[in-house]
């Protein structure tokens, strides 16, 4: 059985977790109050960053969980995603509308990815 390590862990949860090959993200959230597109560019700079830190990239995503406010956003938000997302390597991915934690919050986006 491989190691289980865990990344910027806090009382409640870790912001990232490594086992078997495999990195979880903590759901990502962006600047509260801030507009989908700005929220929506926050998160994916912050899954940047969180998955270099482990050894991935983008290019390694597997799977994407995004989570709106509002599905009124989508178009919003996926004109941000598609610039981002790396050509090609597009993870399996699903999008629903759920009230997040605070009203402030307009995107929220969780993802596996290979390490």
């Amino acid at each position: 059985m491989s190691d289980i390590k865990r990344f910027e862990t806090g009382p409640r949860m870790s912001q990232a977790v490594v086992h078997g090959g495999l990195v979880y993200l903590a759901g990502q959230v962006g600047t509260a109050g801030a507009s989908v597109t700005q929220q929506t560019q926050d998160i994916l700079a912050n899954i940047d960053r969180l998955l270099a830190s482990v050894g991935s990239d983008k290019s390694k995503l597997l799977q994407a969980t995004i989570w709106l406010a509002s599905m009124d956003d989508f178009a919003e938000m996926n004109a941000v995603w598609d610039g981002w997302v790396s050509p090609g390597n597009a993870p399996a991915r699903a999008t629903g509308e759920s009230k997040l934690a605070t009203p402030d919050y307009k995107v929220e986006i969780i993802c596996i990815a290979a390490v």
